[in-house]
Formats: C-alpha cells, structure tokens, sequence
C-alpha cells in the first residue's frame, strides 16, 4: 500500500513535468524572434524554464510524500512508516531537491552567461571573410565565462567557512525544531549559504518584475479586448478617409490662383491632415487583417473562434483578479502573524513556530491536501499565476539598468541574447518565489501539510497514543510544541527544513528575504491602484506604437463596450458607428477640429 501511494504521487510529478514541458517550450518559441532563433539558445532558455518550474512543483509532492506517513484520523504514524523508511523517503526527497538547486545555480551562474557571451562574439562581417571561427567564439565566450566561474567557487568558499548563527542556538535550546536547523556540515552549509545568495538577489528581480505584473496580468487580459470592433473600425477608417481626403481637396484647390498659395493656418492644417491620412492607412490595414478580408477560410474561422472565445478571456481576467486580492490578503496576513508570534524574530529570519491567524491561501492548500492531487492542481495553478506575472513584469519594464533599456521582452521579437538574460531573470524570480510560496503564502502547508497528532499521555513512551475514541486530542502539526508524541509523529517537509535553514545560519538573508515581501506588497498596491485609472501600454501589443490609444476611463465602464466590440467581430457587422467611437486623439483631434469648422 504505501509503495503504491508513493508510486502514485511521485506519477503525478511526471504529469506534472509533462505539462511543465510544454508550457516551457510554448513561452520560448513564442517570444523568440523567428528571424534570429538558434537552436542553442532556444533549447538552453527551454531546459532552463522548465528545471526552475520543476524545482518550485516539487514542494507538494514533498507535503504529499511526508504526509503519506501519517494516518491523519487517528493522529499517528500508520504502520509501515518505520523511523527507517521515513528517512529513506526524506533522503530521496533531498537527493532530488539538492539535484534541483544544483542545477538551477548552474544553469543561471555558467551555462546561460557562457550562452550568451558565445552569442555577442558572433560577428557576421569577420565570419563571412572567414577571421571568425566557431572554436575563436568557444573561446571568448569561455573568457568572459571566467568570472561566474569565479563567483560561483568565491560563493562556495564563503559559504564553507562562514560561521552559523550560534546566538540564536543558545537563546533557544528548548526548541528541538529550531536546533535541528543549525547544521555544521560544511558541504551542505556552503549549498545553503549559496542558494540563499540566489534568493536574495532573486527577491530584488521578484518585488521588481513579479510585484507589478501580478496587478497587471488580469487587467492586460481584460484590457486585450478591444474597444472597438473590426467591422466598426473598417467603417469608421472608411469615413473618416473620406473626410480627410475631400478635406485636401477642397485646401489644395483653394491654393490654385494664389501667389503665395495657403495662408499659414491652412498649410498647418494641410499638414495635420497629411499625417492624418498617413495614420488611417495604417488603420485601414488593421482593420482588414482583422476581419480577415483577402485572407483563406481557416484563418476567417480562427478570427471568428478567438472573437467567441474572448468574453471567457475577460471573464478569466476578472477571476484572476480576484484570486490576486486574495494572494494579496494573504501575505499580508501572514506577515502580521510572524512580526507578531514568530519564535525568534530577527535572529532565525522570523521562523514562525504556528499559525495564529487564519490564512484563506494556507488553509484551502491544507484542506484540499487531504485528497492528493487536488492540492497539487491548486499549487500548480498557483505556481503558474506568479510565473505568467512575471513574465508580464518583464514584457512591460523591459530589462534596464537603471533608467536605461537595455532589451524590450515582447512576443516574436526577443532577440536571442534578451531571451538569454531573461531566462536568467525569470531563474533568479523563481528563487524568491520558492520561499515566498513557501514561507509567505502557505507557510504551514509547506512545512507539515495535513499531518496531525494525538495530544493524550501515552503509558508506554516506545507506543503512541489511541485517539480513536478522542477525537477532540487530534491537533495539527506545527513547529512549535513540547509534546513528544509531535516529535514523534510529525515530519517536516524537506523544502521546509532547507529554507529554515538558510534563516537560521544566516540570519541576515531570513530578514532582508522577509521585509522585502513588504516592498513586493507595496509596488503591487500602487501598480494596481494605477491600473485602475490609465493602463500601461504592454509591449506585446499588436498595434504598432503609433496606433496604440491609450485607455482612460476604469474597468467597469470599458468592459461592456468591450463585449459589444466582441460581438460585433462575430457577427462581422458594425452598428451605431460614431467618429467618438474611436476617440481621435492629439494629431487627429485636431485634424478632425479643423474639419468639423
């Protein structure tokens, strides 16, 4: 029974994979600049995606493996979990996580800086005249490689030698969990020490990226309807053209037969309608890709399927919105609860011994553990919604340095070495999202699942208690208690135990980790109090810059125009069609003024 349960659970995890293959390999190949792909790079960015995502999806597996060891109703250990098969679950578990982490650092620190120092050595000019070989790029590459290299080994080292917080060991001896987190093992202590380096510097890039595409993925995906219809958009063009150009007409023929032709009003007006002009082609074309004039009949029918399908997209938008507020709430729960409970504050990282305060995230993870894999869909679901926002941070900032552009992340047209840094971003985002999710958003959850004890005197210290008949003495695990039948009975996840580590040996990274979720909360209240009332433009757009409008009035009062554009695009008919509807605006504006005088 138990090998089947395991069996089944680590099964799920293979589908999960499956699932994760795909979703690495569409968010590469959508990205990317079909001009410009290479294989390098596209299979290098695509391992890369799927080895973090895989790492930040084995956190249920391991509440779901520890928790299969415990007979929930009765507050036990069932009876095949002998303290040896116990730790031979716990010690595949860590083989796995330590391989994953290994090969995360690895990735982010070598193999996609040496990618992407092989691609800038390119140079097309030397390469045609046949001064440039493949083995020359090998080797700058390698060269500039030499300094992640360097880091790497620098990072080890420290970590290897760098004393663990031996103050916070003495103020909590009483603390069986807590002491069990002080490790003097230097091979794992330099792992730690390394690992919890890349979450520092990935909760940078996540309060950064991660903060305001959170505010921003439901409102793109409720904004992406547009406001106007095609139809109505061709017929409105189609007006408006005709305007403009019986507007020129009547200007240049009343130049004819004067000296110094228009007078300067009526040239500034000649040239705002020039321009005009110029902008209504561009829309014009718009408009008939759109509705698919000219174009074969499976394209028409996958114009029309994306116009049906669209009110579920806004729809979509709006439940994602409010699971948002929700993930929102939450964390800022959980902080409030371990500023005020947590057992040792700043000298272990704020480690929260128990949940004191109902959490909404926390509590469906632990109510819905009870029957794998539903917790696991959830969490997945989860894992994906920080995942797109990221991804949605960096499409809408772009990667800078400082005030300073330096790559644009925009769908088909991700020059290869921007996808390279990107990946290295979203890499070092996952880090941080793994403890936030962890420690912030299900911190019980991800540290004892469902596990549960018997809270009654035991006779016999070797046995454990029958709480068949008391079902009231059945209590969930949590990390800080002085029973012995909870030492006994409950396992901490691994996940658990690696993050807790890194805030108990090193203090420091366990408070500035945690005061930064503050500042993620902070940016993602502004940018979405913003959104509320002006919409960034998202590079992804398919409208070039200049057609681009932007949208001013709130979500409530743009949504209903939405759904009518929507149906209009399935019918292919456009009804009330107005000059208003579509909102000229600067240039056009007053272009159309001076028409209308």
């Amino acid at each position: 029974m138990a090998l089947i349960e395991t069996s089944l659970i680590w099964v799920a995890y293979a589908v999960c994979l499956g699932i994760l293959f795909f979703i690495s390999a569409i968010f590469v190949f959508v990205y990317q600049k079909p001009g410009e792909r290479t294989i390098g790079v596209t299979i290098i960015c695509w391992l890369t995606v799927l080895a973090l995502l895989a790492t930040v999806l084995l956190m249920p597996v391991d509440v779901a493996l520890v928790s299969s060891t415990t007979n929930r109703k009765l507050g036990r250990k069932k009876d095949w979990a002998t303290p040896d098969k116990v730790d031979d679950t716990l010690y595949t578990l860590k083989v796995v996580y330590y391989t994953l982490y290994s090969l995360d650092a690895v990735l982010c620190l070598l193999v996609v800086p040496f990618a992407y120092f092989y691609y800038e050595e390119y140079d097309e000019v030397a390469t045609e005249e046949g001064q440039q070989t493949v083995l020359g790029r090998l080797w700058g590459a390698f060269k500039w490689t030499i300094a992640f290299l360097l880091l790497c080994v620098v990072l080890f080292l420290v970590g290897f030698f760098v004393p663990v917080a031996k103050k916070a060991r003495d103020e909590h001896r009483d603390l069986d969990y807590f002491k069990d987190l002080l490790t003097e093992n230097h091979g794992e202590r330099a792992l730690t020490f390394a690992i919890g380096v890349l979450i520092l510097i990935g909760t940078i890039v996540y309060c950064l990226y991660t903060g305001p595409g959170l505010a921003l993925l439901p409102v793109s995906l409720i904004k992406s309807a547009p406001g106007v219809s095609a139809p109505q958009l061709a017929e409105t063009t189609s007006s408006q053209l005709a305007q403009n150009q019986e507007r020129q007409r009547q200007l240049e023929g009343r130049s004819e037969g004067r000296e110094g032709g228009l007078d300067p009003r009526d040239r500034r007006e000649l040239e705002a309608l020039v321009r005009e002009e110029r902008t209504l082609r561009r829309r014009e074309r718009l408009a008939a890709e759109n509705t698919g004039e000219g174009r074969n009949f499976f394209i028409r029918a996958w114009l029309k399927l994306e116009a049906i399908f669209r009110p579920l997209k806004l729809i979509f938008g709006w439940l994602l919105l409010i699971i948002s507020l929700i993930v929102f709430a939450s964390m800022i729960i959980t902080m409030v609860d371990k500023i005020k409970n947590s057992v040792c504050k700043t000298s272990c990282g704020y480690l929260l011994g128990k949940t004191k305060i109902f959490q909404p995230v926390n509590a469906l993870l632990i109510y819905t553990a009870r029957v794998f894999p539903i917790d696991y869909i959830i969490f997945l679901l989860l894992t994906l919604l920080f995942f797109c926002a990221s991804v949605v941070g960096l499409g809408t900032i772009g990667i800078r340095f400082l005030w300073v552009t330096l790559f644009r992340i925009r769908k088909g047209h991700t020059t290869p070495n921007a996808m390279l840094m990107a990946t290295v971003l979203l890499t070092l985002t996952v880090f941080a999202l793994n403890y936030s999710l962890a420690m912030i958003v299900a911190p019980t959850y991800a540290t004892f699942g469902p596990q549960t004890f018997c809270d009654r005197p035991s006779h016999t210290p070797d046995l454990q208690p029958d709480c068949s008949k008391h079902r009231n003495a059945i209590k969930p695990c949590s990390e800080r208690t002085d029973n012995p039948i909870a030492k006994m009975v409950c396992t901490p996840t691994v996940l658990s135990t690696f993050l807790n580590r890194i805030t108990a040996n090193f203090p420091y990274f366990g408070v500035v980790d945690f005061y930064a979720q503050f500042a993620f909360l902070g940016i993602f209240l502004i940018v979405f109090l913003v959104t509320l009332f002006r919409v960034p433009k998202l590079d992804e757009d398919q409208m070039d810059e200049d057609l681009r409008e932007e949208e001013e009035e709130g979500l409530l009062a743009s949504t209903g125009r939405r759904f009518g554009a929507t149906w209009q695009d399935i019918t292919g008919r456009a009804k009330g069609v107005k000059r208003a509807d579509y909102g000229a605006t600067g240039r056009d504006g007053a272009a159309a003024e001076a028409q209308e005088d």
